[in-house]
């Protein structure tokens, strides 16, 4: 459970569009408050409930919770996990969403940052119980390690053309009420994909 990240080496380039955008990795050190938070994904919206996954995509809004706060409710918590909820509100990532994105703005910076990867928790919607994500920021060293290894070295900027770098840029804008049907978010480390 600790270590709960994978990277994928995909077989042809991703072609960008309105629905396909990358989202940023996050900073080192991150910023000690994220603002705007929120986890997507198409699994179960009820707890056991099988038949309970949506066809569009759905996201929720979260709340990073304190390490030491969360660390009390869960014996097994890491410092390679991180906890997210929403104040006495039942959103949450359920099964079906494991491997999804939990995205942040830091509020002065128009970027989205994916944080963290959605890994476990206890059941699923629960109120007062968060979720726990794989803390992205603390693998930064072994992403790039392996895929300098795999002979496709991480730099985002060689990556792209001098036409995209400008047009592939994660901007955070107004957000859509949570479940809304038609929202969009890549679910995948877009900065990472290798080409």
């Amino acid at each position: 459970m600790d270590n709960d990240i994978a990277l994928l080496l995909l077989n042809s380039q991703i072609t960008f569009s309105g629905l396909k955008e990358p989202i940023c990795m996050p900073r080192q050190p991150s910023p000690s408050t994220w603002h705007r938070c929120w986890v997507a994904g198409w699994g179960q919206t009820k707890t056991g409930d099988k038949n309970s996954g949506k066809p569009d995509l759905i996201k929720v809004p979260m709340i990073i919770m304190d390490w030491e706060k969360c660390s009390k409710l869960f014996s097994k918590l890491t410092k390679n996990m991180l906890c997210a909820g929403y104040e006495n509100e039942s959103y949450d990532a359920c099964q079906g969403d494991s491997g999804g994105p939990l995205v942040c703005t830091p509020g002065s910076d128009k970027r989205w940052y994916q944080v963290g990867i959605v890994s476990w928790g206890r059941s699923c919607g629960q109120k007062n119980i968060p979720g726990i994500y794989t803390l992205l920021e603390n693998y930064s060293f072994w992403i790039k390690k392996v895929t300098e290894k795999e002979g496709r070295p991480f730099d985002s900027e060689k990556m792209r053309t001098p036409s995209q770098q400008k047009r592939m840029r994660s901007q955070a804008s107004d957000l859509p009420k949570p479940g809304s049907p038609g929202l969009r978010l890549l679910l995948c480390l877009l900065s990472y994909v290798l080409f």
